[in-house]
């Protein structure tokens, strides 16, 4: 039997990309117009985001928690552990990402986003904007049909790259709990890509750093200000 260190990460892709790709086809059509919901959440989180509407900071942690449960049962339960046997890993970590928003979020109002540093707004709302409206489009530009768009709310890439965009802007080191797995799923979704050939791994990668910077940075941290 060949060494450990002789893997590629190629080795360890249990389907073709001519598979992968259908698999959202498949799930496009199956979910229709779901879609529409995803991307009126994604719209909405922009909006939030630069409005001052009471409970906010509530209604942004339901909107993404709502996304991610659906992805963890929709797609990784339902879809896609037919042709990866980690889906079902992947599914319970989206299931404790949208529990996490619950609980700290809708329920405790603890996650506050910082609402003075107008770069780090302007950067996430770029970004968000970017994974809602700009990441189906890289389907056509990869000469594949619109049916395998991965759309925000019901896709898991342009998802977690949006909340990495949100949860960037979140006061105090509570931001970095709930960037590690929209975090880990960016890593896992570009290398997959990568693997596959899929030239948007580079913009997973790209969107995700531009995401993260406003973290990276250091937005106005602290003790968070009282929950709305």
């Amino acid at each position: 039997m060949s060494e450990w260190w002789t893997y590629t990460l190629a080795d360890f892709l249990m389907f073709s990309p001519r598979t992968y790709w259908r698999l959202f086809e498949l799930y496009n059509v199956a979910i229709w117009p779901a879609q529409l919901v995803g991307v009126a959440f994604g719209l909405a989180l922009v909006a939030l985001i630069h409005g001052n509407r009471a409970h906010r900071d509530r209604i942004i942690a339901g909107l993404i928690a709502a996304c991610w449960l659906w992805i963890a049962w929709a797609f990784h339960t339902q879809r896609y552990a037919q042709i990866n046997w980690a889906a079902t890993w992947f599914a319970a970590a989206f299931a404790l990402q949208a529990a996490l928003l619950v609980t700290l979020g809708v329920l405790a109002g603890r996650i506050v986003l910082d609402t003075v540093n107008v770069r780090a707004r302007r950067i996430a709302s770029v970004v968000i904007i970017l994974a809602v409206l700009g990441y189906p489009l890289l389907a056509p530009l990869a000469g594949r049909p619109w049916s395998t768009a991965e759309v925000f709310g019901v896709a898991p890439d342009p998802t977690a790259i949006a909340t990495v965009a949100v949860m960037a802007l979140v006061r105090g080191r509570l931001r970095w709990l709930l960037l590690a797995v929209p975090l880990s799923w960016c890593a896992i979704a570009a290398a997959t890509l990568w693997v596959m050939d899929a030239p948007q791994a580079m913009v997973v990668a790209a969107a995700t750093l531009l995401a993260l910077w406003p973290a990276a940075r250091g937005v106005r941290g602290g003790t968070p200000a009282a929950p709305r």
